[in-house]
C-alpha cells in the first residue's frame, strides 16, 4: 500500500514539474544562429526565420521578441506561417498586427503562407472577412507577400513562397509531393540567384531540392512538441512520430533544410527540451583563394 502511494506521489511531482518546465519554456525563446555560404551569394546578410508564433507573445506587444530582432540588425524578416491560429471562434489578427507593425519599423518583411493562413484563404464562410483583413494588413506594413509568389532580395537572393494544399497536411499518412508540384506553384527557380524556398511543411525536402531551392525554410512541426535528446520531437502536429525532421538544419546535394521550431503553440499546449526559437541565418560568399 505505501510503496502504491509512493508511486503515485512520484508521478504527481513528475507532471507538476513537467507542467512548470513548460510553461517556462513556452514564455523564453532563444535565439539561435546558422552560417550558410555559397557562390551565388555576392554580399553577407543575416536573415532573421520566424515560423509558427500562433498568436504567442513575448511581453506586452511582442516587445521581447522585437527587441531581439531589432538588436539583430537583420537584412530581413522572413516569416514562414502560421503567425496566427485559425481555428473556429478563436481565429483572431491582433497579435499578427502587432507583430507586423513592430517589424515595419526594422527592416523588410517576407511572408509565405502555413496552413493556417491557407485556412483563411480556403474556408470564406467559416472565417468571413478575416482573409480580407490579413490581406489588408499586410499592404499596410509594406510586407511582401509570397502567396504563390517570388520576390527579390537584393542582386543575388531569391525568395519564393509555396502554398501547401490541405492534402498534404492530411494526419497520419499525407499525399506524398513531387517537384512538379512546386513548379506549377511558383514557376522554375532562379539559376543565378541563390534560391530561397519558404515552405511551412518539411516532409518534402527532395520535392523541394529537386526543383531547385538552394535554401529551404520550413516549420509547422513545432520541433516535435517534447525533445528526447538522442531521438528528437516526439510528436508532430499531423500526429507523425520521432521524425528526424521535425527541427535543425539538413544538407543534402549541397542543398539545405532549416526547419524551425517555432514560437508558439496551440491544440497540445506543451513544450518540453524545445523552447520557441528565433533563427537567425547568415549567408556567406564562398570565396574561393586562389593558389
Amino acid at each position: 500500500m505505501k510503496a502504491g502511494v509512493g508511486a503515485v506521489a512520484l508521478l504527481t511531482m513528475l507532471v507538476t514539474g513537467g507542467r512548470i518546465r513548460s510553461r517556462y519554456e513556452r514564455d523564453h525563446f532563444v535565439v539561435e544562429e546558422t552560417g550558410i555560404s555559397s557562390p551565388k551569394i555576392k554580399q553577407a546578410k543575416r536573415l532573421v526565420f520566424l515560423t509558427d508564433l500562433h498568436d504567442k507573445e513575448f511581453g506586452v506587444g511582442n516587445c521581447q521578441l522585437l527587441n531581439e530582432i531589432s538588436k539583430i540588425k537583420p537584412s530581413a524578416v522572413l516569416i514562414g506561417g502560421d503567425t496566427m491560429v485559425v481555428k473556429p471562434d478563436r481565429a483572431k489578427l491582433m497579435v499578427t498586427e502587432t507583430l507586423l507593425d513592430g517589424l515595419s519599423g526594422i527592416c523588410s518583411i517576407y511572408y509565405g503562407n502555413g496552413n493556417h493562413e491557407q485556412r483563411l484563404r480556403r474556408e470564406k464562410k467559416t472565417y468571413g472577412e478575416l482573409y480580407p483583413e490579413f490581406r489588408r494588413l499586410l499592404k499596410r506594413y509594406g510586407v511582401i507577400y509570397l502567396s504563390d509568389a517570388s520576390a527579390n532580395l537584393g542582386e543575388d537572393i531569391r525568395i519564393s513562397g509555396l502554398n501547401i494544399t490541405q492534402n498534404y497536411y492530411r494526419d497520419f499518412i499525407p499525399e506524398r509531393m513531387k517537384q512538379e508540384y512546386v513548379r506549377r506553384h511558383l514557376g522554375p527557380s532562379s539559376e543565378e540567384r541563390y534560391q530561397i524556398l519558404l515552405a511551412h511543411s518539411p516532409l518534402f525536402f527532395n520535392a523541394y531540392r529537386d526543383w531547385g531551392a538552394d535554401l529551404t525554410l520550413a516549420g509547422h512541426f513545432h520541433g516535435g512538441t517534447i525533445r528526447i535528446p538522442g531521438l528528437g520531437g516526439v510528436m508532430t502536429p499531423q500526429y507523425q512520430f520521432f521524425l528526424p525532421c521535425c527541427a535543425g538544419t539538413f544538407k543534402k546535394d549541397g542543398r539545405h533544410m532549416i526547419v524551425g521550431r517555432g514560437l508558439g503553440t496551440h491544440s497540445i499546449n506543451i513544450r518540453l527540451c524545445n523552447r520557441p526559437q528565433v533563427v537567425v541565418i547568415r549567408l556567406l560568399p564562398d570565396i574561393k583563394i586562389e593558389r
